[in-house]
């Protein structure tokens, strides 16, 4: 599923993710256990252990800075397995991923509008303004 070192310099597509994905099923023989309920149960168990990951940190600060390297490396080994499965669900759903997101950015800004920006209250609770 890696590529040569001028695939990793490219930028990367869902596309691009989507083609390598069903190539990687194909040559195991896997297209026949990967229904939308599999994949979708497999993504779960993926996100489960990505929360692992942080379950006891408490809340970390952007750019994990107190992180050690390996612990970077195992979270997004962790990322994408979940990227992984999610683009091979939608693809096997017949699903635009990339389209679909998009879209739903698009409803997100009409839904919740820059003019109206959130805030929290000293007691945590949320208000638009």
């Amino acid at each position: 599923m890696t590529g040569g070192v001028e695939e990793r310099d490219q930028s990367v597509s869902l596309d691009l993710l989507k083609q390598k994905m069903a190539n990687f099923a194909k040559e195991r023989d896997w297209d026949q256990f990967h229904s939308p309920r599999n994949l979708l149960l497999a993504l779960v168990g993926e996100v489960g252990e990505l929360s692992e990951i942080f379950q006891w940190k408490g809340e970390v600060p952007k750019g994990l800075p107190d992180w050690k390297e390996e612990e970077k490396v195992h979270l997004g080994e962790e990322l994408s397995d979940v990227l992984l499965y999610l683009v091979r669900l939608s693809d096997i759903c017949g699903i635009d991923l990339g389209k679909a997101a998009l879209r739903k950015v698009e409803l997100n800004a009409i839904k919740y509008p820059a003019s109206k920006k959130n805030f929290k209250t000293s007691n945590g609770t949320a208000h638009t303004g």
